[in-house]
């Protein structure tokens, strides 16, 4: 158990098939309403505690280390996009007790939504923020680029938040989840959706840029009344990290689609 913010958060694993999951969050998931269920990029989840803090004062909430590079217990599973989403999905099955709000940050939005579609019934709002990758950056070369011009953006803070995973993970493994990253295409995944989706960008990231948040969210539309429904896309200030630099404006989204799911 710690002290972040204002909000008591805990460290548990849960058993999801034969792994035992690792996440930081609240004690209880099934009393309090929808929980929020986080899923980082790269395997980095510290960059995500300020805005798990800040849901945790609305409600349930957890945040997922997966795979786990510095679990005392070992990773969880493979670091590729498939292993991870199925680590999740079984997580979101055996677990919360109910569906949830299912949220995932860069290459942790591309991870979310896939779980979505393997557990449909599990996952009552999906938000992606800052998902990766746009077509043009599914090279490396382009990838590299961007995230140079994205990095000068961001705030200092954020490195000791993500930089003890990446020494865990090493450059093998990173690189690895980047590239069955960039190997998937999300618009073609969105048609799959069934629940109401968010997209989250940030006005100043290069890696997920405004203008696809916008696509994406018009790619995901579902049947509701007879009639069919988008997507919503939500741009807020910041760069790609903007939910470790802005918890306050992520955390509210976050809680809007935690509400609008009652």
């Amino acid at each position: 158990m710690t002290q972040h913010g204002q909000a008591l958060l805990y460290v548990t694993h849960d058993r999801a098939g034969t792994s035992a999951v690792r996440s930081m969050g609240t004690a209880e998931l099934g009393a309090g309403g929808v929980p929020v269920v986080l899923v980082p990029g790269l395997g980095a989840p510290g960059y995500l505690l300020r805005t798990l803090e800040r849901c945790a004062r609305s409600g349930p909430a957890r945040l997922l280390d997966v795979p786990g590079h510095r679990d005392p217990a070992g990773r969880v599973c493979g670091d590729t996009l498939g292993a991870l989403a199925d680590t999740v999905a079984r997580w979101l099955t055996d677990v919360p007790g109910g569906p949830v709000v299912l949220a995932g940050h860069s290459t942790g939005a591309q991870v979310a939504l896939h779980a979505a579609v393997l557990r449909p019934g599990r996952v009552r709002a999906l938000v992606l923020m800052a998902p990766t990758f746009p077509p043009r950056l599914r090279r490396f070369g382009p990838l590299l680029g961007a995230a140079f011009h994205t990095a000068v953006q961001e705030s200092p803070g954020v490195v000791p938040a993500v930089l003890p995973s990446y020494l865990a993970a090493g450059p093998r493994r990173l690189l690895a989840c980047a590239r069955s990253s960039q190997a998937d295409a999300p618009e073609e995944v969105l048609s799959r959706v069934t629940c109401p989706v968010t997209v989250v960008g940030a006005e100043h990231d290069v890696l997920s840029p405004p203008g696809w948040v916008r696509y994406l969210a018009g790619r995901a539309t579902r049947g509701l009344a007879g009639r069919a429904t988008r997507g919503r896309a939500v741009v807020v200030r910041g760069a790609h990290a903007f939910p470790h630099r802005h918890p306050d404006a992520t955390a509210e989204v976050l809680n809007g689609a935690r509400y609008a799911s009652l």
